[in-house]
């Protein structure tokens, strides 16, 4: 890999059961870490897999609790920030990574103003969230089996990379140590902290353009449930 980029890992939408001790494994095998980041509704029933994921060094991250549909699309009710974002915080609680990391549901991986409401944005001003963006989606939700070629085109750099994976059960974690093996042979430098570019918020504070991912639309949508 020529200009071998910084990759720095995340797995998006668990903890689930049937995958995330997997994927865990492996990375403690390969001696790597990642970002976890939770939703509020699965972390309820299966706290003790994100306990692991912080004990073994991992970074636990918020990503809404219903993970229903993007925040920018639905109500600009401050009661709604609350109730995706600071309940599952406050479920998190001690196993937070002290900048509260926020990741926002993008619907499918696109970035834009869909992602956040102007009450999600003030809760995470307010709250001093740490939002979390990325830059490589492979779309390992909705192929499992074909989106490691995806995966090693986007992490080619020669930018750093913030890499989205999902710890869900359809079979794609399956093919992550080999994944992982390419990216290693491959040059790779993996990195926990996530590239600048991707942090619009950081405790509270604008570090870029976070109004671009900001709906001016005050009107109600129904929220959908893409990944």
């Amino acid at each position: 890999m020529t200009g071998a980029p910084r990759v720095t890992l995340s797995f998006d939408n668990g903890p689930e059961p049937e995958v995330t001790p997997g994927v865990l494994d492996v990375l403690r095998t390969r001696g790597l870490s990642a970002t976890f980041f939770v939703l509020g509704h699965k972390l309820a029933g299966h706290r003790a897999l994100a306990e692991r994921a912080h004990a073994e060094g991992h970074w636990i991250g918020n990503h809404s609790w219903s993970h229903s549909g993007p925040l920018g699309r639905a109500p600009d009710d401050p009661a709604i920030a609350e109730a995706e974002i600071g309940r599952t915080q406050q479920l998190i609680g001690d196993l937070s990574h002290p900048d509260r990391l926020f990741r926002p549901q993008g619907g499918g991986g696109s970035l834009g103003p869909h992602l956040l409401s102007g009450a999600a944005l003030s809760h995470l001003v307010h709250g001093r969230y740490t939002c979390v963006l990325w830059n490589a989606v492979p779309g390992d939700f909705r192929d499992p089996d074909g989106w490691m070629d995806r995966a090693l085109a986007l992490c080619r750099g020669p930018d750093p990379v913030a890499l989205v994976l999902h710890d869900l059960p359809n079979g794609a974690m399956r093919h992550l140590d080999r994944f992982l093996g390419r990216l290693a042979d491959q040059g790779a430098l993996f990195t926990q902290d996530f590239p600048e570019s991707c942090i619009p918020l950081r405790r509270g504070e604008a570090q870029g353009p976070i109004a671009d991912y900001v709906t001016n639309d005050k009107k109600p949508h129904r929220a959908g449930a893409n990944a």
